[in-house]
């Protein structure tokens, strides 16, 4: 049996389809000798070199506690309100949400941290007109390099991983923490970044932290 589905296989219509993934590691739960065979094709139909941005919204805990938890969906909502225009706008797309976490990926990882930079200026603004119980505040993650990316369903990788670390692990509100690889991917002299390392169950993660654009960045209709 072949580990290349048929050539009328409707499944071939939808290559970054969950169902056919779930095929593919079926077939190669069954035909192990086969397995460099099938990975060849899951790599050429799943993975793909994106940039990564992981948002968490602050305050889950404190903020449930005190106003309870219909209160919390409420400001969650009104954050995807923000986020999702500037992820649109920069050329990405929202793969999944996750509780108060919003996963989002692009071309490059300009576009991440740019589409976050767009959150905060959005949220920003928000936060002006509404009441302190109910401010805005998020932390994000920015990775970039390969990644196995389900369609509207999921991401998998290191990257991934590590812009899930920082950005709900590490990162404060209103801070962007990017990978190495991210911050090594970005455009010469546009950005200021310093150097933040963390050791993490005794890895150490290289990360940069944003700290300012070096040039004048405009309003975007989002």
């Amino acid at each position: 049996m072949s580990a290349t589905p048929p050539s009328d296989s409707p499944a071939l219509n939808t290559p970054h389809d969950k169902a056919f993934l779930r095929r593919l590691l079926s077939l190669r739960n069954q035909q192990p000798g086969d397995a460099a065979a099938i990975d060849a094709t899951i790599k050429n139909a799943f993975v793909r070199d994106v940039g990564i941005l992981v948002l968490d919204m602050c305050g889950f805990s404190r903020i449930t506690a005190r106003h309870g938890i219909v209160h919390f969906l409420a400001m969650l909502h009104q954050m995807e309100q923000a986020a999702r225009p500037a992820i649109a706008g920069n050329g990405g797309e929202v793969i999944k949400q996750e509780a108060d976490n919003l996963f989002a990926v692009f071309a490059t990882a300009e576009q991440a941290l740019e589409a976050a930079l767009d959150t905060l200026r959005a949220l920003d603004a928000m936060n002006a007109v509404l009441p302190p119980e109910r401010a805005l505040h998020v932390s994000a993650g920015i990775g970039f390099g390969p990644t196995l990316v389900v369609a509207h369903e999921d991401l998998f990788g290191p990257e991934m991983n590590c812009a899930c670390k920082l950005g709900e692990d590490i990162a404060g509100a209103g801070q962007i923490l990017l990978t190495a690889l991210a911050h090594a991917s970005l455009p010469a002299n546009r950005y200021a970044c310093a150097p933040a390392d963390y050791d993490i169950s005794g890895l150490v993660l290289r990360s940069h932290l944003f700290e300012k654009c070096l040039f004048e960045r405009p309003w975007r209709n989002s």
